[in-house]
């Protein structure tokens, strides 16, 4: 498989965690053409050293943090009514934790919520995550830790773990 064909299949991937970044489709999709424009232009820069989807992931989260950075300041609010949900919807319990966990998910730090996504939503490795992101892989499971704790907080699910006796994730 050549590079440019390993950038094809990557694609789906780009789009879902562009959008679960913005939490906006459009916004997403040109983020995505972004990060495409550069790889190929940029195409000589890969060492091969590693996964060519974990640079493509780094670029993207580069240039959604470029255009962060240049917006700063500007609030942008997306209704709940816009936001979709998982194809096969379960009851109505189901869809209300759902939502709760995405607008909770919404509400953690750029940083916790780019690496709970890479891993738990692209189901990345550690380390495959850890070199999207450009960090230690102690640093990844750190904030992967922080991530999973602030979702349960704001979930209402510390309360009802701690009766369980659990202690760890």
């Amino acid at each position: 498989m050549t590079v440019l064909d390993e950038i094809e299949a990557a694609i789906p991937a780009l789009r879902r965690y562009a959008h679960a970044l913005l939490r906006d489709r459009d916004g997403a999709d040109d983020l995505v053409q972004d990060c495409l424009e550069r790889a190929v232009a940029r195409l000589g820069h890969w060492r091969g050293d590693g996964p060519v989807r974990a640079w493509l992931f780094r670029i993207l989260l580069n240039r959604f943090r470029d255009t962060r950075r240049s917006a700063a300041g500007r609030a942008h609010l997306v209704p709940i009514d816009s936001v979709q949900v998982p194809a096969r919807p379960g009851g109505q319990a189901a869809h209300l934790e759902l939502a709760e966990v995405h607008a909770a998910m919404g509400r953690l730090p750029p940083d916790q919520r780019a690496a709970l996504l890479l891993v738990a939503v692209e189901g990345m490795s550690l380390a495959e995550a850890a070199r999207a992101l450009d960090l230690p892989e102690g640093t990844l499971v750190s904030r992967l830790g922080r991530a999973r704790a602030a979702l349960r907080a704001m979930t209402g699910r510390e309360a009802a773990r701690r009766g369980t006796g659990e202690d760890r994730t």
